[in-house]
């Protein structure tokens, strides 16, 4: 008998399904929990960011810059 296919999860859908959830079930303390989990995945996101424009910044350095 053969195994069922793994379900792949797309990029970005967990965070999608997050902010459709029904925020009326949540209580506040639950809703504070969730924004401070939030804000830190902001933070996370930022400085995946500052890290990605320096690792290009470096790269034009040492190679140029892309034509416009």
């Amino acid at each position: 008998m053969e195994e069922p296919a793994e379900v792949r999860i797309g990029r970005g859908q967990r965070l999608t399904e997050a902010v459709r959830e029904d925020l009326e079930l949540y209580g506040v303390a639950e809703l504070e929990e969730r924004i401070e989990m939030l804000q830190a995945e902001i933070a996370r996101c930022q400085a995946q960011i500052e890290k990605k424009k320096a690792g290009r910044q470096a790269a034009d350095a040492l190679f140029g810059s892309p034509p416009d």
